[in-house]
Parts: C-alpha cells; sequence; structure tokens
C-alpha cells in the first residue's frame, strides 16, 4: 500500500509554503489593493533566503518568510505587477510595476487557453478559412501558444498568442490526429482581438483514428505478461521528517515550486559523524521546445514550458501501479490558483527506493575469490503535462555518491499534415506518422541549476578532456593519452558545450577541503552529449534561449 506524507509544518526557511501561508500572502495583497476582480496570481512562490541566512540541515525558521508574487490584470493597460510579500510581518515589502515590452509577459493563464479558441470563434477571417475546409468551428479545437519574440513591432509588449487548429471529432476524440494545417492565427487576449489569420490554402485533414484508449483502434491488451511484485516487507530505507528526507547516507529537503516543479535543496551526505554539503538547490529552472518548420504558419514555434507555462502547476496526480511501482510514498504539493487562493495538488511527488542492478563485481583470479554488490538508489519524481507533451522529472540518487537527473518525455508529439507520395517534395522538416500526418522536427533542450557547495561554498570548476599525444620520444607506439584540465574562472569562460569526442567533462571542486590523497574534493559533472540548439545564429530563439 502506498504512505501518504504528513503535511509538514513549518521547520526551515527552506520548507514549501503551506495552504495557510499562502492564504495569507494572498490576503496581504487583497489588504493592499492588490487584487482587484481583474487580477490574477500567475505565479506565488517562496522567496529563497540566502545561503548566508542559516547553515547546515538543522537551521529553523528563524527568518522571514517572503514570497513572491506575479500579478497581472486581465484589464486593458493595467499592467502587470512583481510583489514581495513578507508572510511573517504580513505586509507588502516591495512592489514593482513591469513593462512587457522590456520585462517580457507573464506565463500564460488557465483561462487563457479557451479564451483564444472563443475569440477565433467570432472572427470572420476564421471562420471563412474553416468554412473552406469543409470544417465546422465547434468541432475545431484551437492550442494557444506562446507567441515568442519576432521583428513585428506592432506586437511589442502585448499580450498575444498564436493558434494552430485541430479536429475532435468528438468529444473524446484525440484532435492530435487531425491536424488543420496552412492555417494560423495571432490572437490578443488582452483586448479580445485577432491580429491576423494567415491562410495558405487549404490542405486535407488527416483522417487517421489516434485514439489510444479506444480498443477498436489499438487492439487487445497484451496477455503475455507475468506479475511482477515489489515488495519491501520491513518497509522503506528512507524516513521523511516534513520536507527533510533521509537515505542511507544522503539527507536532503524536498521542496515544490509551480515554475520550476521538483527543487532539491541542501543535498549532503554523510561522511562519519558530519553531513558533508554537495549542493545547496539543485532544479531543473527552464526547458525550451525549438521546432524545425521554416513555413509562415509554423516558423514561430518554441516554447519555454517552464517559464511560459509553468511546469510545476500541471504536475500529475500520480497513481501506483502505474507512475509508480513498489512501496511508494506520496507527497502533496501546495501551489496558489490563479486568484491566489491555495491549491493542493494531490499525490504530486513520488518517493521511492529500488533495485539498480550490479553496483560493483570482482572475481580475482591470484585470491580466488569474488564479491558482488548491488546497487540501489532513491528516486524522487514528478510528471507534468504541458499540452501534448508528458515529461517525467526523476533525481536519483546512488549508494556511491552519484547524484542524476533524469527527464522522460513522452505523451504525444505535436501534429502536422504531412504530403504523401504524390506530392512533389517531401517534407524535408519532419517525419511521416500516418497516412497525411506527420510530426514536425524540434528539440527539447533543459537547464539545469545547480548552486554547488562541494564541502564548502569555496568552490571552483575546471574543464577536463583527453587529450591525444603525438608520437615522439615520449610516446614512441602512439599510444599515450592524457588528461587537459583548463580552469573556468569567469562565466564567461564558462559557457562550454559538451563534445563527447574528447571525454569532455566539468570538476567542481573545493581547494580548501582535501581528500586522503591530499587532492581537492570535487565533483564531476557528466553532460548527456545531446546536440546543442540547432537553430540558426541571429535567430529569435537563439537569442531567448543563450542556455542552450
Amino acid at each position: 500500500m502506498p504512505t501518504k506524507a504528513a503535511v509538514p509544518e513549518l521547520t526551515h526557511p527552506l520548507a514549501p509554503l503551506t495552504s495557510n501561508e499562502i492564504a495569507s500572502a494572498r490576503q496581504v495583497l487583497a489588504d493592499a489593493g492588490l487584487l482587484p476582480e481583474t487580477a490574477r496570481v500567475v505565479y506565488l512562490g517562496l522567496e529563497e533566503p540566502p545561503k548566508e541566512a542559516f547553515s547546515g540541515p538543522d537551521a529553523r525558521a528563524s527568518v522571514d518568510r517572503v514570497v513572491r508574487a506575479l500579478v497581472h490584470d486581465v484589464a486593458p493597460r493595467v499592467g502587470p505587477r512583481d510583489v514581495l510579500v513578507s508572510v511573517t510581518a504580513k505586509s507588502v515589502l516591495a512592489e514593482h510595476r513591469l513593462d512587457p515590452a522590456v520585462d517580457g509577459q507573464l506565463p500564460v493563464l488557465d483561462e487563457e487557453f479557451p479564451l483564444v479558441e472563443q475569440i477565433l470563434a467570432g472572427d470572420e477571417r476564421w471562420l471563412a478559412a474553416l468554412a473552406a475546409r469543409g470544417l465546422n468551428v465547434a468541432d475545431v479545437r484551437v492550442a494557444p501558444l506562446s507567441a515568442g519574440v519576432f521583428e513585428y513591432p506592432e506586437e511589442t509588449g502585448r499580450r498575444l498568442l498564436r493558434g494552430l487548429a485541430f479536429v475532435q471529432q468528438h468529444p473524446k476524440d484525440h484532435a492530435w490526429a487531425h491536424p488543420v494545417d496552412g492555417l494560423v492565427a495571432y490572437v490578443d487576449v488582452l483586448n479580445s482581438s485577432v491580429d491576423r489569420v494567415i491562410d495558405l490554402g487549404p490542405v486535407p485533414v488527416p483522417a487517421e483514428s489516434g485514439n489510444f484508449d479506444d480498443p477498436a483502434v489499438t487492439g487487445p491488451p497484451r496477455t503475455t505478461q507475468k506479475p511482477i511484485e515489489i515488495t519491501q516487507p520491513e518497509g522503506p530505507s528512507f524516513t521523511l521528517d516534513g520536507n527533510l528526507l533521509r537515505w542511507e547516507n544522503w539527507s536532503l529537503r524536498i521542496g515544490f515550486d509551480a515554475r520550476e516543479g521538483l527543487v532539491l535543496h541542501q543535498i549532503a551526505f554523510r561522511d562519519g559523524d558530519r553531513d558533508r554539503p554537495i549542493i545547496h538547490r539543485a532544479s531543473i529552472s527552464e526547458m525550451v521546445v525549438p521546432y524545425a518548420d521554416p513555413s509562415p504558419v509554423r516558423s514561430w514555434q518554441n516554447y519555454f514550458d517552464t517559464g511560459e507555462y509553468l511546469i510545476g502547476r500541471y504536475a500529475n496526480a500520480l497513481e501506483l501501479g502505474c507512475d509508480c511501482v513498489g512501496d511508494i510514498t506520496y507527497l502533496d504539493a501546495v501551489i496558489a490558483d490563479e486568484f491566489g487562493h491555495p491549491r493542493v495538488l494531490p499525490n504530486a511527488i513520488c518517493l521511492h527506493e529500488e533495485d539498480y542492478g550490479i553496483l560493483w563485481k570482482h572475481t580475482d583470479l591470484w585470491a580466488g575469490s569474488s564479491e558482488t554488490r548491488r546497487q540501489r538508489r532513491m528516486v524522487i519524481s514528478f510528471f507534468t503535462t504541458i499540452g501534448n507533451y508528458d515529461y517525467g522529472f526523476y533525481w536519483y540518487l546512488y549508494l556511491d555518491g552519484t547524484i542524476q537527473c533524469e527527464v522522460k518525455a513522452t505523451g504525444v508529439v505535436f501534429t502536422a499534415a504531412y504530403p504523401g507520395p504524390h506530392h512533389e517534395t517531401i517534407n524535408p522538416y519532419a517525419s511521416q506518422l500516418a497516412p497525411g500526418l506527420g510530426a514536425p522536427y524540434h528539440q527539447h533542450l533543459f537547464n539545469a541549476r545547480l548552486d554547488m557547495v562541494v564541502d564548502g561554498p569555496a568552490n571552483r570548476v575546471e574543464e577536463v578532456e583527453v587529450e591525444r599525444v603525438p608520437i615522439g620520444p615520449d610516446n614512441p607506439r602512439g599510444n599515450a593519452f592524457t588528461p587537459r584540465r583548463t580552469p573556468l574562472r569567469t562565466e564567461s569562460e564558462a559557457q562550454r558545450l559538451a563534445d563527447n569526442r574528447k571525454g569532455r567533462v566539468w570538476h567542481i571542486t573545493n581547494p580548501n577541503s582535501r581528500n586522503r590523497l591530499g587532492d581537492p574534493v570535487g565533483y564531476v559533472l557528466l553532460p548527456e552529449g545531446n546536440p546543442e540548439l540547432l537553430a540558426a545564429d541571429g535567430s529569435s530563439i537563439q537569442r531567448r534561449a543563450t542556455f542552450a
């Protein structure tokens, strides 16, 4: 049976916001006149105290609890605000009006999703484009998509979404299988107006069903699998005290943010009688999904799912048996809804441990010994749904001191019409999925925020890569190679790319802390080696997603 962790009391400055704290912050905003009927709380989250405000995992709630609220007003010409609220003192600490032309737009609101479809349902150009395709507006769903930043001066500072259409043949139909191609609309959601409708002419709407939950489409379920049961008769090996997790020699604090989702604080490893700090804060702070189709209908497609849609806000309620298997402990997450009220996300976080095969093994012919050690890992995860995509974020802690983050991209791909073999040119920017149906090429690029404190804050970074040694007097057979270390002293120097050809990694070390061999203690950052952002230099997405 799964375990439901108790709602933690406030015992630490980095404890997640409680429902009472969110309600209190909302009341402060309302009392200050910052929440009229037209106001929407786009984001509300803990303003984390600096590392210097406390020390060690046993620090208590001795600092002011401050939240940051981003407030949007659905009434035109009011403008957004960035507000800091002290929950402890029940007062507004700071209020700053934002200029969308300079600061950018606040994230997309839930209520703006159906609003785009409603606005377009009254636009004659949109209705004419659907009629030319033989489509009824009642059967058309519109995906409300972040607009990006492009060369249209009339769009500067305006709250725009771009809409692509899909046919939903009945209420249970998965519309992603039926894209309406050659058509896009630019919608001003603040003024409820349509800037433009781009119609390149009718393209056949793919007809094949994509209803993966319909047995008539998917076929009979698999019957060949025998049961696998994962049990821990004595319970899990980890303990949870509020948001403080302890497992084997690991300790850390689990947080959750409406924008980033999982946030891990004060990750430490126990060595003898002391907890040695490794990471103060770890999260996936942004992700971008740039698309490769240069057509006028799709050339603008690129989404910052974290910053523009808030991945934490859409955390799934996880279920035992499919989402999580084994001896599971669930944690609820609490965020603010768009009116500032506390909203509980049930079973948002899954905690469990799992066997992970062989950690180490050796059979020694001289000594006649054979030894094996099993690997086990602690798993901290959540799943979120952003439109067509579902993302699972998994943080792993291993017995040998390894920390790993894995993102599982699933769901369904964003679709487009795909010209069949009767066309002269096959679309070079998409893959064919089904007759007439394609998926534009795209990337998923993630930004990991890692505030390292390896044995303390005095950390430095070195780039380490393998270097061939040319044939010469010291290398007569040409077999030699050796590591080359390059200190990265500034942020500009540290803007580096992965390079698997050279085995490039980065060492984060503490020169003030030495191991028993006299070398600085450290961690190695191992990149996955995926392609960098492939959009052209000078493109809008290159300028906005410099982390990729």
